[in-house]
């Protein structure tokens, strides 16, 4: 599978990669033997870079990965995970965060120095490494916390959390850093104070959602910062289509979404491309964006999105779709 690099490190990761929140039990529970079944199909199939998160399942999801990477040598696979979210021993739920059957974990947010290199600690622990590729922090920013509680948090990152994943960078304890988030607009701040190596941004560079484009693609290529990209789908309308209850941005999709999902997918149509398969692919016609990010926790699901990206379609086809809003 071909490879990109990242930002203006020496790392390079595949241009599709796995993303394991559904490792984590997301929405419904997966027996372990089917996580490890969808990662060996995602070995087979050429994927070397995986992205996991403290947060999905309290930890569940690093623990089921890294059962997995343990069976790897070390120098095939990039490793990405997470930090602003410190997990501790706390008591069993059903359900916590969408997360269904999770460990028993409090969890609290912590974007300092202490907390990042702490909860950094831990995920090498639960991925049986003594190394991470890519460290991102994760959701910082209004969307996730809301002004005046991500003020706090940003102050701290802003105080001492980037002083330290620079440290942590410096002694080869990682090779890269940046953000995990779903919005535009905290990455241009931290930018102002930072120099990123990328940013997971998920659901903003979309063939629905294409906000990145106003101002935070032309910031990456200024600075040399690379882009992995998640919610390809956003959250799942560009999958299923502007079916009833589809969903986008994990919440039901309005009419003025389900109409311009439908122009989408009646252009896909009159050009003979499934919607899913164009949305796919859309992300890859910019040169800032260093990977594909599919999360799923069945095989079938993974072979079918690999097998649409696989297919061949010129840059004019999508442009012409994505012509249609």
């Amino acid at each position: 599978m071909k490879t990109n690099r990242i930002g203006q490190t020496d790392l390079r990761v595949t241009e599709v990669s796995f993303g394991c929140s559904a490792l984590g039990n997301l929405y419904r529970r997966i027996e372990d033997a089917d996580t490890q079944a969808v990662l060996a199909r995602a070995w087979q199939r050429g994927i070397r870079y995986f992205d996991t998160a403290p947060h999905y399942g309290r930890g569940l999801s690093e623990a089921r990965l890294g059962k997995f990477l343990r069976q790897q040598d070390r120098d095939q696979y990039v490793v990405s995970t997470k930090v602003g979210r410190l997990l501790s021993p706390g008591q069993q739920r059903d359900t916590a965060d969408g997360f269904v059957d999770p460990l028993p974990n409090d969890v609290r947010y912590d974007y300092s120095g202490d907390g990042i290199e702490a909860a950094f600690e831990q995920s090498c622990e639960r991925l049986g490494t003594s190394t991470i590729d890519i460290l991102y922090v994760h959701d910082i920013g209004e969307y996730c916390h809301g002004a005046e509680a991500n003020a706090g948090h940003l102050d701290q990152l802003l105080d001492s959390g980037i002083a330290r994943l620079e440290q942590l960078k410096a002694g080869g304890r990682i090779r890269a850093f940046g953000l995990g988030v779903n919005e535009n607009e905290i990455c241009l701040r931290i930018m102002e104070h930072a120099r990123l190596n990328v940013i997971l941004l998920a659901g903003r560079l979309t063939l629905l959602d294409r906000s990145a484009e106003d101002a935070l693609l032309a910031r990456c290529e200024a600075e040399g910062t690379s882009l992995v990209l998640g919610g390809v789908f956003n959250s799942g309308i560009l999958a299923t289509g502007p079916v009833e209850g589809a969903t986008y941005d994990y919440a039901p999709a309005s009419q003025k979404i389900l109409d311009q999902a439908q122009r989408l997918q009646d252009r896909a149509t009159e050009a003979g491309v499934p919607l899913a398969t164009a949305a796919l692919h859309f992300g890859l016609r910019y040169p800032q964006v260093a990977s594909i990010l599919l999360g799923t926790g069945k095989v079938r699901s993974l072979d079918r999105n690999l097998d649409a990206l696989e297919s061949p379609l010129g840059s004019g086809v999508i442009d012409g779709i994505a012509a249609a809003i």
